[in-house]
């Protein structure tokens, strides 16, 4: 007969062994992603629009080395958080592969090409616009229902972290996308600034209705220093001022506007990731990121390589990892690895109010 101490012993092993099974057969955290070319994953493939990456070179350096549906030669944002919190990749939410157990890891609504509002990206055609995404998390939602029940499915999606990446193309391809253009002339920059910041919110408020707790509400980047506009506004290689004046007056008001909703709500629901800054460390300094250039795009045509569409037929150049952008609108895979860096890491310049690590250390404690 085992004595006591064997017995507690027995009883202290055993509920160790039930501890560990019981946490290994806990779902890992989901991811969302929500937004624009910046976070899709291959949405477009699926569609019938203009706004696509699949072609070569895109993908080169992904670990298939074949295009994608990324805006990337290689990993995009939402693939480097996910490989920097240890989770799986999340799979664009028209790919016939989500189903089953997938469902638990998340999905990747996002769609080249959109924006806050709905006319923006109208000449790309089928895309997923912002509410057409939020409408999918909606079937996201019942599908993972049917899969888990119905307080298992709330309960992944409250504990998930979720990715939205919205705002310049309300800039790029609306505002600004011709002289004169509708909205520049029913709105004034300061007043377009309000009313896209105002539409955005009752984004993000919807999406908090749909159970996001933890959300990442990622601005503009420098607009007036990607290679597309240098080589279409610019003289002399220095960032157009006005679209550069757009990024100012927007991402300020991204994160009052953000912080105004966290009072209401009650929590640090949503984070402002400062991407202008996060950008423009590199645009401004690339020698101290390991960059050889931050105004020619790696692959492109024409001034800075800045013209027209990433192609076969494009110059491409040799090492990606010494170009800040890859094509003329979107950071090379090194870029973004900075980029969430500063994500995970950055002081309040850069996340408000908390970075990603701080975020995963408090939940983890929940």
């Amino acid at each position: 007969m085992a004595s006591c101490s064997e017995c507690s012993f027995c009883i202290m092993v055993t509920s160790l062994f039930m501890c560990i099974s019981f946490a290994s057969a806990q779902p890992a955290r989901a991811f969302f992603v929500f937004g624009d070319s910046l976070v899709d994953s291959g949405n477009n493939d699926f569609l019938a629009t203009t706004a696509r990456a699949d072609a070569p070179p895109y993908g080169i350096d992904f670990p298939t080395h074949r295009p994608t549906g990324r805006f990337s030669n290689g990993l995009n944002i939402p693939d480097i958080i996910s490989e920097q919190l240890g989770l799986e990749p999340t799979l664009p939410y028209l790919n016939p592969l989500l189903i089953g157990e997938k469902l638990l890891v998340g999905a990747n609504f996002a769609s080249a090409g959109i924006g806050i509002l709905n006319d923006t990206g109208f000449q790309f055609l089928h895309i997923i616009h912002i509410y057409k995404q939020l409408k999918l998390f909606q079937h996201y939602q019942q599908r993972l229902s049917a899969h888990i029940g119905a307080e298992g499915a709330q309960k992944h999606v409250n504990q998930a972290l979720i990715l939205i990446t919205l705002g310049g193309n309300d800039f790029v391809n609306n505002y600004y996308l011709v002289p004169y253009s509708a909205r520049s002339r029913q709105f004034s920059l300061p007043d377009y600034v309000n009313y896209i910041i105002s539409e955005y919110r009752l984004i993000l408020k919807r999406l908090y209705d749909l159970g996001a707790r933890r959300v990442l509400v990622t601005g503009t980047g420098p607009m007036g220093c990607v290679p597309a506009e240098l080589a279409l506004r610019s003289g002399n290689g220095e960032c157009d001022v006005e679209l550069q004046r757009a990024a100012s007056l927007f991402n300020p008001q991204l994160v009052e506007m953000v912080r105004g909703l966290n009072q209401e709500i009650g929590a640090h629901v949503f984070i402002a990731v400062n991407a202008y800054e996060m950008h423009m460390d590199f645009v401004n300094n690339p020698r101290a990121f390991g960059f050889v250039t931050s105004k020619i795009a790696c692959c492109g045509q024409g001034p800075y390589n800045g013209v027209g569409l990433c192609t076969p037929i494009s110059n491409l150049c040799p090492n990606r990892d010494l170009y800040a952008f890859w094509d003329p609108f979107h950071p090379s895979e090194k870029a973004n690895r900075i980029i969430v860096q500063q994500m995970m890491t950055g002081s309040v310049q850069y996340m408000h109010p908390m970075n990603l690590s701080t975020i995963m250390a408090i939940d983890s404690r929940v």
